[in-house]
C-alpha cells in the first residue's frame, strides 16, 4: 500500500490521473484544484462537464474549509451514515470550477476509507472520484469489470485492492441546501 500511495502523490502533484479503490466503487481520480486534470478525466470518460464530479475529503476540517456555510445538520447526517455518503452542498470553495455543476454546487464525501484517507492527508488537498467507466456506460462494480480503455487512459493504476471480488455499490447521495432542505438523489 506504501508504494501505491507514494506512486499516487506523485501523479496527483504533475496532474495526472490514478485509478484507486475507495470507500465504495473504484474510481479515476486527480487533484481537485487542478482544471486541467479534471479535463483530462471528462475526456477519459466521454463525459460532459456540464456534470459535476465527485470530491473526496479525508477529515472533518477539510469539509469545514471546503464548505461555505456548512448547514449544521450535514454532521448529524454524516454521523448517522450507514454507508458512504456524498453530501452535494449549495457553495464550496478551493475546488475547480470545472468540478463543481453550473449551479455552483459540488457533491462531497468524507471517506472512511484507509487508503483513501492517507492518500487525501499526504496529499493536502481534495481530490476526484469519479466511476471507473465511460460515460452511459454500466459502472464497474469491481476491478476485473474496469473497461481496458479507462485503464490505458490513467497515468497509474493502484494494486493495492484489485484481487477484491464482492461487489461494491456507489454511494448514496443528498443534496443540502444551507436552508436546511434535504432532497434525497441516490
Amino acid at each position: 500500500m506504501k508504494d501505491d500511495l507514494l506512486k499516487c502523490l506523485s501523479v496527483l502533484q504533475n496532474g495526472g490521473l490514478i485509478l484507486y479503490p475507495t470507500d465504495t466503487i473504484w474510481g479515476i481520480g486527480c487533484d481537485a484544484t487542478n482544471t486541467e486534470a479534471i479535463e483530462k478525466i471528462y475526456a477519459l470518460k466521454g463525459r460532459k462537464s456540464s456534470k459535476a464530479l465527485i470530491t473526496l475529503i479525508a477529515t472533518d476540517i477539510m469539509l469545514e474549509r471546503t464548505v461555505v456555510d456548512m448547514p449544521p445538520i450535514a454532521w448529524d447526517l454524516i454521523d448517522a451514515a450507514t454507508s458512504p455518503l456524498t453530501i452535494i452542498y449549495d457553495r464550496v470553495k478551493g475546488i475547480s470550477d470545472t468540478a463543481i455543476a453550473e449551479d455552483g454546487t459540488c457533491g462531497i464525501r468524507l471517506t472512511e476509507d484507509t487508503f483513501c484517507k492517507q492518500l487525501i492527508q499526504r496529499f493536502g488537498k481534495p481530490i476526484i472520484s469519479t466511476s471507473a467507466n465511460q460515460s452511459g456506460e454500466p459502472t464497474a462494480m469491481t476491478f476485473s469489470e474496469i473497461d481496458q480503455h479507462i485503464l490505458k487512459g490513467v497515468d497509474f493504476v493502484v494494486n493495492f485492492r484489485q484481487n477484491e471480488n464482492n461487489k461494491k455499490t456507489a454511494s448514496n447521495i443528498i443534496k443540502l441546501q444551507n436552508n436546511g432542505v434535504i432532497k434525497i438523489i441516490r
